[in-house]
């Protein structure tokens, strides 16, 4: 199976098409919320992204079918002076999982980012997700040193 990366383009009615159909699915799974997008969600998802200058987005593509999408936001280390990305939906669709595609499209943003002068990346990960896990300890990602915590206040 021949991998392509492709950075989203939020302007491209495929991109969005296959962002949303990705996304959706992620929501679906168990490791989501494990119900389906809500129609009206769809277009404010597009928008809001169109809207944010923060936004990275990548596929990946398997024998030219959408097999995986990363929605990032871009950040900044003050820490190293240099912007940072956080990954902050990763899917590979069912049908690809397991065959090294996900592992593809982590090791090509990190490429992407480091060529584009980004200091490290971040990504949150279910405690339960051990699959998941797995993955990113395959592609070189662990806890961080300390160790962290990723704490919420909903408004």
């Amino acid at each position: 199976m021949t991998y392509t990366f492709v950075p989203i383009d939020l302007s491209d009615a495929v991109h969005q098409r296959e962002l949303l159909r990705l996304l959706d699915i992620y929501m679906q799974d168990e490791m989501g919320n494990g119900a389906p997008m809500p129609t009206e969600l769809a277009p404010e998802i597009l928008q809001g992204l169109q809207n944010y200058p923060g936004y990275l987005g990548f596929f990946a593509l398997a024998d030219g079918q959408f097999a995986a999408l990363a929605n990032c936001n871009k950040n900044f280390s003050t820490f190293q002076a240099k912007p940072l990305l956080n990954i902050h939906d990763f899917v590979v669709h069912p049908n690809f999982r397991g065959q090294g595609v996900g592992k593809f499209l982590l090791d090509a943003i990190a490429e992407f980012v480091k060529e584009q002068g980004f200091c490290r990346i971040n990504l949150e990960v279910r405690h339960d997700n051990l699959n998941a896990q797995k993955l990113y300890r395959k592609a070189g990602y662990d806890d961080c040193y300390e160790r962290m915590y990723f704490w919420e206040k909903l408004l």
